[in-house]
């Protein structure tokens, strides 16, 4: 795998975006969407390609929700061994194995980072099976179509100054569907920094957490009362959860 440097550069989202894919592409490896987390979500294609996988690659939290699903190796990884992991998939891919890499939601939404290093890890080409996503999700719950909406994922390494840029510059004219980064960017964050643009304090806002499960939850604050959770960079700094996703309606 090359080196890269998520500050200085390349970015591995700038790869996996450079070219379209092959539809016709021979033994390709597949990049598998699998939803919020819960399993009903995931579509019938990415289903399939996990269970016929003989390596499944992806963070341990992802792969453990579909582990049940297969019978391949299953590589697992955090931040800090993921090109470990990756290095290991790609040999397996080498060596014939048919390979999955998988990640929570879709990614085309916040996954082309992870994308980029699985498509260097890889003697083959990839090809997405896009999944549903908690942002899909959430624009239903908060009933922002998406058409009427921007979103941006902020949940990434690396500079997330141009998505707040985006965000800043449409507050209040179109809805905002927001996946905060844990936990140095989370949706008080957020909204302290559309406050500090101009953004109204009275806008409507819902933070969305664990979306699908059981255990899922909406606050529904104004912009303002939600700054007000703005600061720090731990679990312990917010109330909110790492799986949360913020809706910021436009008025109507």
């Amino acid at each position: 795998m090359s080196e890269y440097d998520l500050d200085s550069g390349p970015d591995p989202a700038d790869a996996a975006a450079a070219e379209p894919e092959d539809p016709a592409a021979q033994n390709p490896v597949i990049a598998v969407g699998i939803g919020p987390g819960n399993t009903d979500f995931l579509t019938k294609r990415g289903r399939d390609a996990i269970a016929q996988a003989d390596v499944v690659v992806g963070f341990g939290t992802v792969v453990e929700m579909v582990a049940e699903l297969t019978d391949a190796e299953l590589l697992t990884c955090g931040y800090k061994d993921e090109a470990e992991a990756l290095a290991a998939f790609g040999e397996r891919v080498a060596e014939g194995a048919k390979g999955v890499a998988v990640l929570m939601g879709d990614p085309n939404h916040s996954g082309y980072q992870f994308l980029g290093k699985v498509e260097n890890a890889v003697d083959r080409p990839v090809q997405v099976v896009p999944g549903i996503s908690a942002i899909q999700v959430a624009a239903s719950r908060a009933r922002t179509p998406m058409e009427d909406t921007r979103f941006v994922t902020l949940h990434k390494s690396g500079d997330i100054e141009p998505g707040l840029q985006r965000l800043r510059a449409v507050v209040g004219e179109r809805n905002l569907l927001v996946l905060p980064r844990p936990y140095d960017v989370m949706p008080g964050d957020i909204a302290a920094d559309l406050l500090d643009s101009g953004a109204d304090p009275e806008l409507d806002t819902l933070v969305l957490e664990e979306l699908t499960h059981e255990s899922e939850t909406v606050t529904r604050l104004t912009l303002g009362e939600l700054a007000k959770h703005a600061g720090g960079d731990g679990p312990e700094d917010t109330p909110f959860s790492d799986l949360s996703v913020l809706s910021v309606r436009a008025p109507r």
